[in-house]
């Protein structure tokens, strides 16, 4: 049955995204039912009429359309697959999608689960960021085909300005982690550009309009490296979650056998900036791995934190660490190519899937490792 404007919905999860998603649907004149570990960050939605459950199973029980925008997998497959998850609780015909940029092998389980119920369930992760969801401006990357999902297209049009059939359940989640290797490699990029423009003495901003009117620039050195640069590190997605993005599409890379060493390189210095105090900051905080120790400092951020072994070294980059020598600007002594150097890859201690962000692969392997084992919404 279409969605229409007394369709009751259910929202998951009011973070920074999920806030701003459930106003734009709420905004439209829907019956919103909202749900979040800590009530507070739902607070601006009660304000405005929304309704509150305590759980999303009681959230779900008789909406029509469930949305959940949670932090990591193990959250999607604790909100749908549990005893009282959403794949039992919801109604018969309802829609539960899945905002989440999570496993794709999970989103194909949780599609599986919903069909049984006679529900239908579908991965639809967002694109645009923080600016997007609060502008109703995001593209979905959606898990079915154009035809599948139509029934609910006009509340999905709530929120967006470009949607993208991807046919298949899992092919959502898939995209989304090309998306993110393709923005992490960027960042990269542009943190390199900008060490190197520091160094030689030229201005930084000058480099980023020449990039901008070039072939080197792209969406994040627009978007991100501005605040980098004006040193605002505040969260409109944070380094944790990223760094949970690469960990999903390199689980999904070793399970096809492709080699990304641009996503690897990505990988460790998210994870470093994790490891040192910076997993809540925004990844425009990249930057601060280049920075002089008292900068980083300044910032929130910690070396003495920073387990060398977990990189393959011993010395070099990151026990090493000295004043004015940030993880990828300390040029020379501590930084031969291919010597364990931070930017190698993985170190022993990371495998994809079960590292320090217990990333989740096919194989769900949920709840291991996991010091930034945060919901995004708590």
């Amino acid at each position: 049955m279409p969605v229409n404007s007394h369709s009751k919905i259910a929202f998951v999860g009011t973070g920074i995204m999920g806030s701003a998603i459930a106003g734009h649907i709420l905004d439209a004149g829907y019956d919103v039912t909202v749900t979040n570990r800590t009530k507070a960050k739902a607070e601006g939605l009660l304000a405005r009429g929304a309704a509150w459950a305590d759980t999303p199973a009681e959230a779900a029980k008789d909406a029509d359309v469930v949305f959940t925008m949670v932090g990591y997998p193990t959250d999607v497959e604790d909100v749908y697959l549990s005893t009282d998850g959403l794949i039992r609780v919801a109604k018969r015909g309802a829609w539960l999608i899945d905002l989440t940029t999570s496993s794709p092998q999970l989103a194909r389980d949780i599609h599986d689960a919903a069909e049984v119920e006679d529900k239908h369930a579908f991965d639809c992760p967002v694109t645009g960021g923080q600016k997007g969801a609060e502008d109703g401006t995001l593209t979905l990357i959606v898990g079915a085909s154009e035809e599948e999902s139509a029934p609910v297209l006009p509340i999905l049009e709530t929120f967006s300005s470009k949607i993208m059939y991807f046919d298949q359940p899992g092919g959502g989640q898939t995209a989304k982690l090309c998306n993110q290797v393709s923005l992490a490699s960027c960042m990269v990029g542009y943190a390199d550009a900008l060490a190197l423009a520091e160094q030689a003495g030229i201005d930084q901003r000058q480099v980023l309009e020449l990039m901008a009117n070039g072939t080197g620039g792209s969406g994040a050195s627009k978007a991100l490296a501005p605040k980098a640069l004006d040193g605002d590190y505040k969260p409109g997605f944070m380094v944790e979650h990223l760094r949970k993005d690469i960990a999903l599409a390199l689980q999904r890379a070793e399970d096809l056998d492709v080699a990304m060493p641009g996503a690897e390189t990505a990988f460790t210095l998210f994870d470093m900036l994790c490891q040192i105090g910076g997993s809540r900051m925004g990844t425009q905080a990249l930057s601060l791995l280049y920075s002089d120790e008292a900068t980083g400092t300044a910032a929130g951020l910690d070396w003495s934190l920073l387990n060398p072994e977990d990189y393959g070294a011993s010395d070099g980059c990151g026990s090493g660490h000295e004043p004015g020598e940030g993880c990828c600007g300390g040029h020379g002594e501590g930084h031969g190519h291919g010597e364990g150097d931070c930017c190698g890859g993985h170190g022993e201690g990371h495998d994809h899937g079960e590292g320090c962000c217990g990333g989740h692969g096919e194989g769900h392997g949920h709840g291991e490792g996991g010091c930034c084992h945060h919901h995004e919404e708590a």
